[in-house]
């Protein structure tokens, strides 16, 4: 059944190796009992640390929630220090890989050929890619639009190319709200996000969601409504607390989406 909503964890570099798996252990007893995870209308996953990524695999044990890694390399094998393969990914149960975040732009030269082949990578090794794309700088909503789908289409052409199929996630993070004290507004967001879901389902060879990211936080999801197609959070999801309160906000979207349905 596809899922009408999705919401993935994203802790970057700010907890520890304990702190990770104490967190993992929080959100699972959270998740276990939400009544909005019962019907599997919910995707939902979490991407900690990479020395981490064995412990929150078992801490979601026998629950919904998905595990998957914050970077990968594009090659499966070989002489590559410090890098990690999707084919090991793979191999140790994660079911998606972030690619292209504005910070590994900015702080690691990451090119648009290179999260081109992570992508190809992650589809080669039946990894869902959640593929981070934005504007830089502030712009209207029909040029914030073609710019995420010219990204789109950059990061997943090669693979289509090569007739490699399968689910990709697109978190549109606009670049100026990352980390911002006045995140874009709602409305710009849900524009946004709407458009992007529409253009790129016209010529998609798999599921194409489209989430926002650009600090999501508590309250920002039932203001989209189903403008969007979920949440990619950050640092506004490290309190379990907070987390609950989104998971919250869900069940009561999908309800509502029941009802006017029904």
């Amino acid at each position: 059944m596809k899922p009408e909503l999705t919401l993935g964890v994203s802790l970057k570099m700010y907890f520890g190796y304990q702190q990770t798996l104490e967190w993992s252990r929080q959100i699972a007893e959270i998740v276990s009992h939400h009544p909005a995870t019962r019907d599997g209308n919910i995707e939902l996953f979490v991407f900690p640390s990479l020395p981490a990524i064995a412990g929150t695999l078992e801490a979601f044990r026998d629950t919904p929630v998905k595990v998957g890694a914050q970077n990968m390399f594009w090659e499966d094998t070989g002489a590559y220090t410090g890098e990690v393969s999707g084919a090991m990914l793979h191999e140790m149960g994660c079911g998606y890989v972030e690619i292209g975040h504005a910070e590994r732009r900015r702080y690691f030269a990451e090119t648009d050929r290179q999260i081109a082949d992570k992508t190809t990578a992650a589809l080669r090794n039946q990894l869902i890619p959640v593929i981070c794309m934005g504007e830089a700088e502030r712009c209207s909503a029909a040029e914030a639009i073609e710019q995420a789908v010219e990204q789109a289409h950059q990061a997943l052409g090669p693979a289509e190319k090569l007739g490699l199929t399968g689910d990709a996630i697109l978190a549109y993070e606009p670049q100026w709200a990352i980390g911002a004290k006045e995140p874009a507004s709602a409305e710009f967001i849900g524009e946004v996000c709407q458009g992007l879901a529409e253009r790129l389902a016209r010529d998609a060879s798999g599921a194409r969601r489209v989430i926002y990211g650009g600090s999501a936080g508590p309250g920002l999801l039932s203001q989209l409504g189903r403008r969007s197609g979920g949440l990619f959070l950050g640092r506004f999801s490290h309190q379990p607390a907070a987390y609950k309160a989104i998971l919250d906000e869900a069940f009561t979207l999908l309800n509502a989406s029941t009802k006017g349905n029904g």
